[in-house]
């Protein structure tokens, strides 16, 4: 299980120092991405691994991710904190089950699709993971920046 999640930890630190050159971070946020990335697949991963369902490993990981980079890179990053903790949290995003949802509903709008109503169930399916993993990234990111937000916390 440790050279699982391992793997899945490298892969999450290139592709979020990936999107931190999209962002145009500079070499030192670079690391943090690459860093932040590694740490939520890794939460993720591990979570998975013990039955937790995608969105709810998806939220704990991005609140984990996001709380370490704004609780412990505010001083030196900035204000560029919380973009790097989103940084590390957009590999989670689930495209394998965008690409199905997708392709089923690309295979809907054939003249004679075979067995259409499990293919509208199943693309169904498969867009809900992602909406719903979406919305749980983007509440394990905003809620750490709004409690960490001010000294009087």
């Amino acid at each position: 299980m440790l050279a699982h999640v391992a793997q899945y930890a490298a892969f999450g630190g290139i592709a979020a120092a990936g999107f931190g050159v999209l962002f145009n971070f500079g070499r030192a946020a670079l690391l943090w991405c690459a860093a932040s990335g590694a740490m939520a697949l890794a939460i993720r991963t591990v979570a998975l691994n013990a039955g937790w369902n995608l969105e709810a490993a998806s939220l704990v990981a991005s609140a984990a991710v996001t709380a370490c980079a704004v609780g412990l890179l505010r001083r030196q990053l900035g204000t560029a904190a919380p973009a790097v903790a989103v940084a590390g949290c957009i590999p989670m995003i689930p495209g394998a089950f965008f690409a199905q949802a997708l392709l089923e509903m690309f295979e809907l709008t054939r003249a004679h699709p075979v067995n259409p109503e499990a293919l509208l169930v199943t693309s169904t399916i498969s867009v809900l993971h992602v909406v719903f993993t979406l919305f749980a990234i983007g509440a394990g990111v905003s809620i750490p920046v709004h409690l960490l937000r001010g000294r009087e916390f």
